[in-house]
């Protein structure tokens, strides 16, 4: 969802769905690039240079990353991550790919979906039941006519046959006669219960639409019936904007991929959680890496990724073993948004590792990573994926609900009827809320009283939407 703070002016500079199609289309690609290869940053620094060239050195001394005046205000972070996709999309050189069908949920369209024949391509049955010709009673032919056999002979004036739903009609047909609207008489004769009308319960050819008609425009998320509807227009594959590609890399020495927690360990939930939330909101997550508390193997990690995006957990603050800031100043990345002011999740970061790759520093708190996952990652890789942004909107809260002094915060809530339902087990490390929720519900510093309207950005799986689907 997109706050409205972040339409307001000239500083929204949202990229919708068109403009972002046609940026992708002005960069087809290097000549005899390798799709998915390694990325090259013209501004991106060799491994070993501590700031970039010809630019702006990152950091110019040290930063307090818990100060509130430091932090970006929540619209305005949003709206930075929005205008660092548009950034990437320029300068990226993936061009629109064919996707075959059952790899093309969750795309955008990049193309226009174009009737290749008509639909139907013949006349059609649209009932079980007879095929008639002229006026009743009708001779009843032997054989039948069923869907997916060869074109029938036609009828003559008095004649019927029995005919299946999607069967080809017989040239003279004047109607399909439904079966529980017809009976036999000792003569097998058929004979209609109720009046008949021409052309009834016949599907003619060009019904739906013409060879050549527009059946969806660009910009179009594939759903589920957007792939039934190319299937049934003989499309095998869709041209499509490509996923943004995603690498995940989980910092922490505390953390345990097994069993309960023991000894200072605990279980980490972020790797089991991320990579279907990132691919609810289009992503393709190439890898999931699991590295520690290790400065080094962050360094390596980060400049070995060629990912449009690469999130990190944890390691976002100040504190002895927190080596985000350190090794994105060691290669020369450009903080973009460098804590935000939103709880929880105040300490996540922004950073542009090259002209089109950017990494998202998530906080290591369960609840503050979902913060800056639908703060900075939904934003970048909605408009990298060229999906239109959510209409925004509001309902009342049925409670009040305590606000931060000065930080926005985003509380899980249930929607019951018009009213949003603020839930219990908010704190930053807590997920038993977020997993009730049907929303986060924005509440403005200060807090929010009961009954006073707040926007709400909704769940992917909540909204019956294409986030459903985490394959």
């Amino acid at each position: 969802m997109t706050s409205p703070g972040t339409r307001a002016g000239e500083e929204a500079d949202d990229l919708d769905v068109e403009e972002a199609l046609a940026l992708v289309k002005e960069n087809p690609g290097p000549p005899g690039g390798t799709p998915g290869g390694p990325a090259t940053h013209p501004h991106a620094p060799h491994h070993g240079d501590p700031q970039p060239h010809g630019g702006p050195h990152p950091h110019s001394g040290p930063r307090h990353h818990g100060d509130r005046h430091s932090a970006t205000p929540w619209p305005e972070a949003r709206a930075t991550a929005e205008r660092a996709a548009r950034s990437a999309v320029r300068a990226a050189r993936r061009a629109p790919a064919p996707a075959p069908l059952d790899a093309a949920l969750g795309l955008t369209l990049a193309t226009p979906l174009t009737a290749l024949t008509d639909l139907p391509s013949f006349d059609t049955s649209a009932m079980d039941g007879w095929a008639v010709s002229g006026p009743a009673p009708w001779t009843v032919r032997d054989e039948g006519v069923l869907a997916g056999h060869a074109e029938p002979a036609a009828l003559t004036d008095g004649e019927a046959v029995r005919i299946a739903t999607g069967a080809r009609v017989p040239a003279d047909t004047t109607a399909v006669l439904r079966t529980e609207h017809g009976r036999t008489d000792e003569r097998d004769r058929l004979h209609p219960t109720r009046e008949v009308v021409h052309g009834q319960d016949i599907r003619p050819r060009a019904q739906e639409c013409r060879g050549g008609d527009q059946l969806l425009p660009v910009g179009t998320v594939v759903t589920p019936a957007v792939l039934g509807l190319a299937a049934a227009a003989g499309y095998d594959t869709l041209t499509a904007v490509p996923r943004p590609r995603v690498d995940v890399l989980v910092l922490g020495d505390e953390l345990l991929t097994g069993g309960l927690p023991h000894d200072g360990l605990i279980r980490d939930a972020l790797g089991p959680m991320l990579p279907p939330w990132l691919r609810a909101l289009g992503a393709e997550v190439r890898t999931v890496c699991r590295i520690g508390d290790d400065a080094e193997a962050l360094h390596r990690a980060v400049t070995a990724s060629d990912a449009d995006l690469v999130v990190t957990t944890g390691g976002t603050a100040a504190g002895p073993v927190d080596h985000v800031h350190p090794v994105l100043s060691r290669v020369g990345a450009e903080l973009l948004v460098d804590g935000v002011q939103v709880r929880p999740g105040h300490p996540m970061l922004l950073a542009r590792l090259g002209d089109d790759q950017h990494l998202v520093g998530l906080p290591g708190n369960p609840l503050a990573a979902v913060s800056g996952l639908l703060t900075l990652a939904e934003p970048l890789l909605r408009t990298l994926a060229a999906r239109p942004a959510p209409e925004s909107y509001t309902l009342p809260l049925r409670d009040a609900v305590h606000g931060h002094p000065y930080d926005t915060r985003l509380v899980p809530v249930v929607l019951r009827g018009d009213r949003a339902v603020p839930l219990h087990y908010n704190g930053p490390a807590m997920l038993r809320g977020i997993a009730a929720a049907d929303a986060l519900a924005v509440v403005p510093p200060g807090g929010a009283r009961p009954g006073q309207e707040a926007e709400l950005l909704d769940l992917p799986w909540t909204t019956g939407g294409i986030g459903v689907c985490f394959t």
